[in-house]
């Protein structure tokens, strides 16, 4: 092996890697390698804009590998969607791992780590400690049967499976099946006292993280990392963040705690088993009190906790510590007790800490509050189910500020991180000071914060390869009426049908609410022969493969929509968006975190709701453009992007795309397009 000193340049890896891949080097994924390569040498966090062809994966890759090999260490990459996740460990690592191993002097080496969740605990298995059922339907003969097969199935692929990986398992079980066969880290014994601790799966998964060059995991076991009080990934200095966007989403999704009176019954049951049952039943009488209060709340967000409430709260925090009490200090006991306790103390931890938490919630006042609470359950937000008190925090800038940037050198990419033309936005909610005053965003002019408030960082613009003003039309419907509260109008349905006709079919819609993407398709379909997939009526991936595969095809979809969708060459030319995706105004993390700012004195509408809108925009719109050969026109019906004060700021975080309000240009843009196909 050549010593490190001999090691190639990145110029010369980064050239062999993309020869190996049949592509060839762009100036912006040259431009992002180099300054990856100086924020790992210089230490200072990098936030990098590469839009999408611009090959960043390997802008990143090879100068992350050449350090680990280098200096013998762990880089961690974490990435939002299994469908990148995938992308780097089934494509992109396997073929470095060949073309790099010469020049590098040793082949080097990758492992994918998961949340222990997602492991199959043969202590669990074997010992048959199943999770309480949190409904009375799962009592039902008819459900207990159906659980018990697929525990069956899951025992019989024990003897073929060499990972446990959840993922492995096909066809999959349910949730509630997996629950019974897996543990959180919490629950576990842990590998020195699991009688079966040698053979354990998420701890081989963890030693070969520990021994590879980069280890690719995901944006909530980071989040993990970080939150709790024990390492989680192995120990790195460098930490590479792919979908930067849905940094702070995902943090906050797993700092969100909840109590539903069905959880407090599930720790009660389960504490029965090895605390005094007169202890137990003041738990279980607990959550039935708490059940009672929680019916009369309203959905939505608290401002101030009703005083039923609260005495409901402190009654289950009480009768849970008084069960975690009786447990007493840890002792050594056979697997099967040693077991059950740790499976109790997790359940009653879990109730106690976040009922603790939600009385804590009102301490202070909208300028200071740390957290929000909100009652959802039937007739709330998403579908129908139990009532649940939720809590959230109001921003995660505080800890990924002190935990990950203080911790470690990052990278943040992703093809929209600059909103309204700059990072600020993006690096305020991950607690990056902001860049230096009038300073540009793009490659020649990149900033670095020099400020002694705050961590080090340099934003990089390093651009498209796509030319957006040659290859696509934004057409904002200026002459339509704004968006009104009760569906679609009349003018929005006709305007999105004569778009459809003239790019015969070939449409994504993107609308802001389920509700708004039904009522299009059963219009829509009533009026026309084209083809509407709608989201929903089958699996997102096979409706996304049959809008792929027909060029006359339209899908229409919301959220999961505006980011997931990958679908380069004829069959996608137009993409419609129905309404400026502003988050609900009763959206209770949203609005406390918007008023939160204007306590402050802040614009809370301009750092939360534009802020979310741009962030949603820039994703959705970059569906149009996959490839080099791609055209089409991008076409926002809700006239507020023309007319607003805040249209400025959503259009600046737009890729440059040829702007008209003129709807016969863009129908004649739209037919010659599908004649030419």
């Amino acid at each position: 092996m050549p010593s490190t000193t001999e090691l190639p340049g990145l110029s010369e890896l980064l050239s062999t890697a993309v020869a190996a891949v049949g592509g060839t080097e762009r100036p912006g994924q040259v431009e992002m390698a180099e300054a990856v390569a100086r924020s790992i040498r210089t230490g200072d966090h990098l936030a990098v804009q590469a839009g999408t062809g611009t090959g960043k994966s390997l802008a990143y890759l090879v100068p992350a590998l050449r350090y680990a090999v280098e200096r013998e260490a762990t880089v961690v990459v974490s990435t939002a969607t299994i469908a990148l996740q995938r992308q780097l460990v089934d494509r992109d690592l396997p073929r470095l791992e060949k073309t790099l191993a010469k020049p590098l002097g040793r082949k080097p080496t990758f492992a994918i780590l998961k949340g222990r969740r997602n492991y199959l605990c043969l202590n669990k298995l074997d010992s048959g400690m199943q999770d309480e059922p949190e409904d009375e339907a799962l009592f039902d003969p008819f459900q207990i049967s159906a659980l018990g097969r697929e525990i069956t199935r899951v025992r019989e692929w024990v003897s073929d499976t060499e990972t446990g990986d959840r993922d492995e398992l096909v066809p999959g079980v349910s949730e509630h099946a997996w629950r019974q066969v897996s543990v959180t880290a919490r629950e576990c014994l842990g590998a020195a006292r699991c009688p079966i601790g040698t053979d354990c799966f998420a701890e081989k998964a963890r030693a070969e993280a520990g021994r590879a060059d980069i280890v690719v995991t995901n944006h909530a076991l980071l989040a993990i990392d970080a939150l709790q009080g024990f390492q989680v990934l192995p120990e790195h200095d460098l930490v590479i963040v792919d979908e930067a966007h849905d940094l702070v989403d995902r943090v906050t999704s797993v700092a969100t705690g909840e109590l539903t009176s069905a959880a407090v019954s599930a720790a009660a049951r389960r504490s029965g088993r090895v605390v005094d049952q007169e202890i137990a039943d003041r738990l279980l009488e607990a959550g039935d009190g708490f059940s009672a209060i929680l019916e009369d709340v309203r959905d939505g967000r608290l401002d101030e906790l009703p005083e039923p409430l609260a005495g409901a709260l402190a009654v289950v925090r009480d009768a849970a510590h008084a069960c975690i009490t009786n447990l007493g200090p840890e002792r050594p006991a056979d697997a099967d007790v040693a077991t059950a306790r740790k499976l109790a103390l997790s359940q009653l931890d879990e109730v106690h800490d976040t009922a603790v938490r939600l009385l804590r919630a009102f301490d202070q006042d909208d300028a200071h509050r740390h957290d929000v609470v909100w009652r959802t359950g039937d007739g709330g937000f998403g579908p129908s189910r139990p009532p649940a008190l939720r809590v959230a925090p109001l921003a995660v800038s505080g800890l990924l500020r002190e935990r990950l940037f203080g911790l470690h050198t990052t990278v943040l990419t992703s093809a929209t991180l600059t909103l309204g033309g700059t990072f600020d936005s993006m690096a305020r909610s991950w607690g990056l000071p902001p860049e230096n005053q009038g300073a540009s965003t793009k490659a020649e002019g990149a900033a670095t914060d020099k400020s002694p408030e705050g961590p080090r960082w340099t934003g990089l613009d390093v651009g498209s390869p796509f030319d957006h003003a040659r290859s696509g039309i934004l057409y904002l419907a200026k002459h339509l009426p704004p968006p009104g509260r009760d569906g679609l109008q009349p003018s929005y349905l006709d305007e999105l049908a004569e778009l459809m006709d003239a790019a015969g079919g070939r449409t994504l819609g993107l609308f802001s609410s389920m509700r708004a993407a039904k009522q299009a398709t059963e219009a829509l379909r009533s009026r026309t022969d084209v083809p509407i997939l709608c989201q929903g009526d089958d699996s997102t991936a096979l409706l996304v493969r049959k809008f792929a595969e027909d060029e006359a095809t339209c899908l229409f979809g919301t959220l999961s929509l505006w980011q997931g969708v990958d679908v380069p060459g004829p069959s996608l030319s137009l993409v419609v968006v129905d309404r400026i995706p502003f988050p609900r105004p009763d959206d209770p993390l949203a609005s406390a975190r918007q008023r939160a700012v204007e306590a402050r004195g802040g614009n809370g509408f301009l750092s939360v709701a534009a802020t979310h809108a741009a962030l949603l925009l820039a994703q959705g719109t970059g569906r149009l453009l996959r490839s080099n050969h791609d055209k089409g026109v991008v076409a926002i019906l809700d006239p507020r992007l023309a007319t607003a004060r805040y249209g400025g700021f959503l259009r600046a975080s737009l890729p440059d795309y040829w702007t008209t309000s003129d709807p016969e240009i863009v129908r004649a843009a739209l037919r010659r397009l599908a004649a030419a196909n």
